[in-house]
């Protein structure tokens, strides 16, 4: 194939057990919504070792497939995405759109849904919606959508969704880019989402409905300190992007849905916490050094009381702290390492307050959080001023 319309990429790694599940939904939703168009299936794999492309390429599609894998010892998702898009633009794509290997609850909709405001309205990127337990992704909720609403004033809910449609466009742009170690990892998804909005390109948001995979609740492995790094680093790039006063503006969501529930999940509270008191007591010294005296104090008092209470309020001038200190401090690995206590303190804070509430109303405290954020924005631009 030399030229093709539309390219779905389903980056995975270990997925044999559900990715020719996603691969039909995927094919159907190709041949019902853009029969006419030429496309093509990319399995984008890190060479796994449990037969994930024994499956794909042994799942029965009327689309046309391809598999790329990284080399043996190169494991990253973003080098996934890298090698989908060096191949979307040699087939000059006009639609790529990515959709996660471990997805159960993907329709042939999610095609239409994702990929028709980038061919019939000309949007470049558009990102997810979801009905999602509200203790499933807390990175997004409490780390990268309250960031991009407060500081960059965009609505996007979910900027690490991972399920996402770009143009051609903006494929080439970010290939353009430069590529750190952490957005070759897990911090891709951030970094598509940044540079759509540094780049300021055209953005929207799709309503998928519930998703349905294997949750990423709060976890110390690998994710939390590849996404912050990666998000950091491009907040601070452009940080003439936001060091002014912006406009909160609201971008369309396209195809509601009426409410749904979403799928249920478990969560070691007490675990969280013991894991929040610990790391903050061994971090202190650095954590003194990042934060604000006033903020230091207020967060050593409710760790002495051993409180998980830590406020939207306060968690806003932590967040803005710890990325002015990212700037402004000769920072190493082990800021991570000590911003990790803060965010399982605001993660297990968050459970405390809302386990008697519902979906609907945790999810109006976590858009209440991303509010308090705007409004408070001026804390950290009055730190540059």
């Amino acid at each position: 194939m030399k030229k093709v319309d539309i390219i779905v990429g389903i980056p995975s790694y270990n997925e044999a057990d559900n990715i020719d599940y996603v691969v039909r939904q995927v094919d159907q939703g190709l041949s019902k919504y853009y029969p006419k168009l030429k496309a093509l299936i990319i399995n984008v794999d890190n060479n796994s070792p449990d037969g994930t492309r024994q499956v794909f390429e042994n799942t029965q599609t009327k689309n046309a497939k391809l598999y790329i894998t990284t080399k043996a010892g190169i494991a990253g998702k973003g080098y996934n995405f890298y090698n989908l898009f060096k191949k979307a633009q040699e087939l000059s794509a006009k639609l790529i759109i990515v959709v996660d290997a471990d997805l159960k609850s993907i329709k042939p909709g999610w095609v239409r849904d994702l990929g028709e405001p980038i061919l019939k309205q000309n949007y470049d990127f558009i990102t997810p919606v979801y009905a999602r337990h509200e203790y499933d992704g807390s990175i997004t909720n409490h780390l990268c959508y309250p960031l991009f609403y407060g500081l960059l004033g965009k609505n996007i809910r979910q900027p690490i969704g991972g399920d996402f449609a770009m143009s051609g466009k903006l494929v080439k742009y970010l290939r353009q880019q430069p590529w750190t170690t952490t957005t070759k990892k897990y911090g891709i998804d951030i970094f598509l989402t940044s540079q759509a909005v540094f780049g300021k390109f055209k953005i929207g948001q799709s309503n998928l409905g519930a998703k349905i995979h294997k949750p990423s609740a709060p976890k110390l492995g690998p994710m939390f300190s590849q996404v912050v790094t990666t998000l950091f680093i491009n907040l601070v790039k452009h940080k003439n992007f936001w060091l002014q006063d912006l406009a909160n503006s609201k971008l369309p969501v396209f195809y509601q849905k009426p409410s749904q529930e979403p799928q249920a999940l478990a969560v070691d509270y007490k675990g969280m916490k013991a894991t929040a008191l610990y790391l903050f007591s061994i971090n202190k010294a650095y954590l003194k050094k990042f934060l604000t005296p006033e903020v230091y104090q207020e967060l050593n008092k409710m760790h002495q009381a051993k409180k998980m209470d830590l406020k939207p309020k306060l968690w806003a001038k932590v967040l803005y702290d710890m990325l002015y200190a990212f700037d402004n401090y000769h920072v190493n690995s082990h800021f991570i390492l000590a911003f990790k206590p803060l965010y399982f303190w605001r993660a297990a804070s968050f459970i405390k307050h809302s386990l008697e509430m519902t979906h609907q109303e945790a999810e109006k405290d976590i858009m209440a959080q991303a509010k308090v954020f705007y409004r408070d924005r001026g804390y950290l631009l009055k730190k540059y001023r």
